[in-house]
């Protein structure tokens, strides 16, 4: 229970021009009890889900399995297959929370745990084929990727979700989480230059169905 604090003695509340009445129903040591709460909270919440409290866990997967279901779709071909990685994910996330060490933030660890069940996933499903080193016409540091910026955030989504397993799993790892081709490599089992090789083809594919997409859509201007 948190102690009722006062402002002290003599002590003046924070102006705010622009916001007066918000101040006046919440001055700042009302916003910061209730800052305070809320780590509070996610701290028992935490605790609970170590204890196997099935309320706890409940709550902390109300909280963020929205968020982790749009990283499971990123890595899953299909609904169905993110489903499962993300109930697949929290098992993993309850088994574990108890190795949490409080020294990032709690939702990007779960990320991090979803992320290593869809690589542990598509390992398991089928081995990720390697794709030949680069050959010289193929340019791993060109910029395929202009037209994505420009792409809906669900259009982008159902590219990426249409890749083959291996170029998916790259892009993703490599453009969005941000690992390296050596952390890529080591994690799939491939070698770096397979790990460019996908991720420079993930991007001509992405990129030519981008074009495909916009001349379909200037062919209907155009009628």
């Amino acid at each position: 229970m948190l102690k009722n604090t006062k402002p002290e003695a003599g002590g003046t509340k924070k102006k705010y021009k622009d916001n007066a009445t918000f101040v006046k129903l919440f001055p700042s040591y009302v916003l910061e009890r209730m800052k305070r709460a809320d780590n509070y909270t996610l701290d028992l919440l935490i605790e609970g889900c170590i204890n196997n409290e099935h309320a706890a866990q409940k709550v902390i997967y109300q909280r963020y399995a929205a968020k982790m279901f749009a990283v499971c779709l990123r890595y899953g071909k299909t609904k169905m297959v993110a489903e499962e990685l993300l109930q697949t994910g929290f098992v993993k996330v309850f088994r574990s929370i108890v190795h949490f060490r409080k020294e990032g933030s709690f939702e990007g660890w779960i990320r991090r745990v979803m992320v290593n069940t869809a690589i542990e996933y598509y390992r398991q499903a089928a081995k990720i084929q390697e794709t030949k080193e680069l050959t010289p016409d193929l340019d791993t540091e060109g910029n395929y990727g202009s037209g994505l910026d420009n792409l809906a955030l669900e259009d982008l989504m159902a590219l990426i979700a249409a890749l083959p397993d291996g170029y998916r799993m790259v892009f993703n790892m490599y453009a969005i989480e941000g690992y390296s081709h050596k952390e890529i490599a080591e994690k799939l089992g491939i070698t770096e230059g397979g790990s460019k090789s996908q991720l420079s083809r993930a991007r001509i594919v992405l990129q030519n169905a981008i074009n495909k997409r916009e001349e379909v859509a200037y062919a209907r201007f155009e009628k």
